[in-house]
């Protein structure tokens, strides 16, 4: 791209913004219905960073990437969320609305920004504060084409990738960066469909109940909403800046072409967020691995008893959602299980899902490093080669590495606390989604008004026909990632059709006695070449093979037969069933009760778990199609793909099966409290993690709320607020590992003076709450920084003091690759797993921290060397083979090497990072998904998405 073609795209651009959307009218204003009822009178919040646009045309990317520029609303509320991190302690009441947006329904009259009317039936109102849409139809048709138009309006750019991603046409639409590739190859894995699985979702809508066929014409009509958005922003030159940076608009001849929305495009965008944040399970193959070390390190007796403890499937030390008593059993594993189809020893290998590799396709081995986001100094020149498509902006890929371990390992916390405890009487909700950061983000807010809706809320890109999470006129509710196990892996019998030997390669399966052909699946991209540019012309096929017992993930033998293993996920060729209990949530005529909400969460089919406040009630419900397993059947293993074996009521041509009834799913109404961060939900209640022991990230938030509640003092919006965020600066294992560590150092005296410096350290630093702050707001220093340097330092190094020498490599590798040994703000210090471990551990700048760790092996090991067993013990007391002294000798010395280590090695550099600074290595970064970039800010473990809620009245 010449300067003179920059300069004339950006002249054009000037005048396609002059010729933008006309201004209000008095007629148009008048059109507006009156506002509902809004029951939370000023008492709800949110806060939703960087900000809600979205969209930038051209001439906004060039002056982002020139002088620094950007469009209104991209990141007004990024500021309000960051600096929460350092200013909770003093928070008040007044300074709520600092910190979160106004969450009220309507727009004030003269806090007003616009209004339009893109058909006479509906009405957007864009308030002042943040730009938020504010939609109003006389009609529902108007409403939900409302809702399209001001969903494109913001986020065109993103919907636009999402349901590519959806198709795993990623790369072919923006270009093969390897991330592109990596992530696009990453979602195709888990739910790949043809357009007739697409359609077929559709089909099925159309066909049920009329809340269904409802909810397909809702689609329907804000599928025109975004058409309309699309046709006109052509038409005036504003659509966004992107599509001619990836070749697919001309800004100087509006040549080219922004392809119209279709429902199924719908359905690709809920398969990805589906197979991000609504599944669990599926983790078989790995724990029949962690089980085979066993047996071979200990036999096979003792084997299983040391895997099922390291399992800790049941573990009666985990903090819990529903802790009033009630028992919800799902998933144990039976004591003496059938069907189990162990993989042979080195016979598996991964089902490749890349075939026919050309050109780049058969080069890119790693994923590429991310172009730093600082903004450039005023003044400077722009390198033209920085805005062609394939450069800059997308050579790292629109998506960057580590996008899918970075959202789906991130899932949401909840606080909730029931009227008895608060203030004024009536219940209290600090909660949200943590969906990871982006810019803009995968999350749009938006406020729907119309007949059948009242909402305001979040929603996800190019499926906001719906509020997914937030507010109704008397009521919010808010969910977290359950993560139980709805999907399993079975080994289905390979075959040759002519009858010949099969071999692990084979294409086809018994399937009832019958040799059966697995279907492929496959999608074909390409990409053209861009000038100086590292990634030049290539295309592959995508593959997966599909059979009746599912997606085909592994290859081996079993048995010494050859054999392929299969994932099967519930939800599978089910997205689109959920749509049912969404529309419920924005409906006040159905969500008249806490009872009401958990029927309606319980018509969604995803792994969630759902809370409720309203004036009076809390409540609780987990949602998921949990598949009923015969009660012989161990879930935590591969089964053999065999009628025997397989779900209760399967049907294979539809995927559907027998599922657990909602009087079986973990649920509460008015429990004193509840809290969630991704832990277990109940007794009983089988989640599809290994390591949910005695210490979880959710203890942070339980240990704060539980004595709160217990003290007397009224929880307010404002203490239960400062909880969330005392949580949010705390290092876990500083606050719930370290003092055991310490009691085992200090069963002696300490001669050696670098070891007695560093425990005295990070004694400091535990003492005074083991928070992750910066010393001032934008200092860019930590408080205690040398104790968090060396935890940091130390933890890799003590897990494995303490595990592998009496693990062997084989099972300490197994459970790394299953576990991995630390989540750490910085995603640096990642130990030496002898193979691997999970790409998450490894994923810097994402906030979300300590959900993944062998926090609980430390804690339940250390216990047991010190004599002081927790409720529920490992197999085996590993540290120092169970004697003190030895283990305080294993432990001294890996803290001596922490100690000693520089941070520059601790805090290693990256694109955004100079090696050792220690609160960039933590920062967060808004990942871009287009032409606007957002700066650093610091590292706090929160939702994405934020509400702090409290009705004082309600509709009765």
């Amino acid at each position: 791209m010449t300067r003179l073609r920059i300069l004339l795209i950006a002249a054009l651009a000037v005048a396609c913004l002059a010729a933008g959307m006309p201004a209000t009218t008095p007629a148009d204003a008048a059109k507006r219905p009156a506002a509902v009822t809004d029951y939370c009178q000023g008492q709800c919040g949110d806060v939703l960073p960087p900000g809600e646009n979205g969209n930038a045309t051209l001439l906004d990317i060039l002056g982002n990437r020139t002088i620094g520029t950007r469009p209104p609303h991209t990141d007004d509320q990024l500021g309000p969320y960051a600096k929460l991190a350092s200013q909770y302690t003093g928070l008040t009441t007044a300074q709520l609305n600092t910190f979160f947006n106004d969450a009220s329904f309507g727009v004030p009259a003269d806090q007003v920004a616009s209004t339009v009317s893109p058909r006479p039936d509906v009405t957007i109102v864009r308030d002042k504060a943040t730009g938020v849409p504010h939609i109003t139809g006389t009609t529902r048709s108007g409403t939900e084409f409302g809702a399209g138009y001001a969903g494109a309006a913001d986020r065109l750019w993103t919907m636009d990738l999402l349901r590519h991603v959806g198709r795993a046409t990623l790369t072919t639409f923006a270009g093969g960066a390897p991330a592109n590739r990596s992530f696009e190859q990453s979602l195709w894995a888990g739910a790949p469909y043809t357009e007739a699985d697409l359609q077929s979702q559709i089909d099925r809508l159309a066909s049920g109940s009329a809340r269904g066929q409802q909810a397909l014409q809702d689609v329907k009509d804000y599928v025109a909403g975004i058409n309309a958005y699309i046709s006109q922003s052509v038409a005036n030159r504003n659509f966004p800046g992107e599509y001619v940076l990836t070749g697919h608009m001309d800004a100087i001849t509006n040549a080219g072409t922004i392809e119209p929305f279709k429902p199924t495009d719908m359905i690709a965008i809920a398969a990805v967020i589906g197979a991000l944040f609504g599944t669990g399970g599926g983790n078989e193959i790995a724990s029949a691995q962690v089980r085979q070390a066993a047996r071979a390190r200990y036999g096979v007796a003792e084997g299983d008893r040391i895997w099922r403890s390291l399992r800790m499937e049941n573990d009666p030390s985990a903090v819990l959602t529903v802790h009033n008593g009630q028992q919800f059993p799902y998933g144990a594993a039976p004591a003496n299980p059938v069907g189990a189809a162990m993989p042979d020893s080195g016979s598996l290998t991964a089902q490749p899902i890349v075939e026919n590799p050309q050109g780049s396709a058969t080069t890119a081995k790693t994923l590429a490093v991310r172009p730093k986001t600082t903004q450039p100094k005023s003044g400077k020149k722009p390198d033209p080669r920085d805005l062609s498509p394939a450069r800059g902006i997308f050579n790292d890929g629109v998506f960057g590495p580590g996008f899918v371990a970075s959202t789906k390992h991130s899932m949401s916390n909840a606080l909730v606390v029931s009227g008895a405890y608060t203030d004024s009487g009536h219940p209290i909700a600090v909660y949200g989604p943590q969906t990871g950061y982006f810019a803009p983000q995968l999350l749009m807010l938006q406020e729907l008004q119309g007949p059948g809706i009242s909402a305001r809320g979040i929603s996800f890109a190019g499926i906001s026909m719906y509020v997914l999470i937030g507010r109704g006129q008397d009521y919010s509710w808010s969910a977290t990632s359950a993560g139980q196990d709805v999907t399993d892996t079975f080994a289905v019998e390979l075959c040759e059709p002519d009858g010949k030997p099969a071999t692990k390669d084979s294409l086809s399966y018994l399937y009832n006695g019958q040799c059966t052909p697995m279907e492929r699946l496959a999608v074909h991209n390409a990409w053209s070449p861009t000038t100086a540019d590292s990634t030049p012309a290539g295309s592959y096929d995508l593959v997966r093979y599909r059979t009746k017992y599912g997606l085909v993930t592994y290859r081996g033998l079993s048995g010494g037969k050859p054999v392929a293993f299969t994932s099967l996920r519930s939800s599978y060729r089910h997205e689109a069933d959920s749509i049912l209990g969404f529309m419920q949530f924005n409906d006040p005529s159905a969500i008249t009760s806490p009872q009401a909400f958990q029927q309606a969460a319980g018509d969604i089919n995803f792994t969630f778990n759902w809370f409720y406040v309203d004036a009076k009630h809390t409540a609780y419900f987990n949602s998921g199609h949990n598949p009923v397993r015969p009660s012989n059947v161990d879930g935590n293993l591969p089964v053999w793909g065999q009628p025997a074996y397989q779900w209760r009521g399967w049907d294979p041509d539809t995927n559907t099966a027998q599922y657990t009834p909602a009087a079986q799913h973990p649920q509460a109404i008015d429990q004193d409290y509840f809290v969630s961060w991704n832990n277990k939900q109940a007794a009983g209640f089988t989640v599809a993690d290994y390591g949910q022991g005695s210490v979880h990230r959710v203890a942070l938030l339980d240990s704060r709320v539980k004595a709160m509640v217990a003290s007397g003092q009224k929880v307010t919006r404002v203490s239960l607020t400062k909880a969330m965020q005392d949580a949010a600066q705390t290092d876990l294992r500083g606050e719930d590992v370290l003092p055991v560590l310490l009691r085992v150092l200090d069963s002696a005296p300490i001669t050696d003076p670098d070891v007695s410096a560093a425990v005295a350290t990070l004694r400091a630093w535990q003492q005074a709450g083991a928070k992750r702050v910066e010393t001032s707001y934008g200092s860019h220093k930590y408080v205690n920084a040398e104790a968090i340097r060396i935890l940091d330092a130390w933890w890799p190094l003590l897990v494995k003091a303490e595990f592998a020498p009496g693990m062997g490599d084989g099972l300490y590798d197994a459970l790394a690759r299953t576990l991995q040994i630390n989540e750490s703000p910085s995603g640096q210090q990642n130990g030496d797993a002898g193979g691997g471990g999970s790409l998450n551990e490894a994923q810097p700048h994402k906030g979300s921290s300590f959900q993944y760790g062998w926090w609980s092996y430390v804690n339940a090991d250390l216990h047991q060397v010190l004599g002081q067993p927790l409720p529920s013990r490992l197999g085996a007391t590993y540290c120092g083979n169970g004697e003190l002294s030895a283990c305080r000798q294993a432990l001294t010395a890996s803290l001596k090497q922490a100690a000693a280590q520089p941070a520059n090695e601790v805090y290693a550099a990256d694109a955004d990072c100079s090696a050792g600074d220690q609160w960039c290595a933590d920062s967060i970064i808004q990942r871009p998904l287009g032409g606007i970039t957002d700066g650093k800010i610091s590292w706090q473990n929160r939702p994405t998405y934020q509400q702090v809620v409290q009705f004082p009245t309600g509709r009765s």
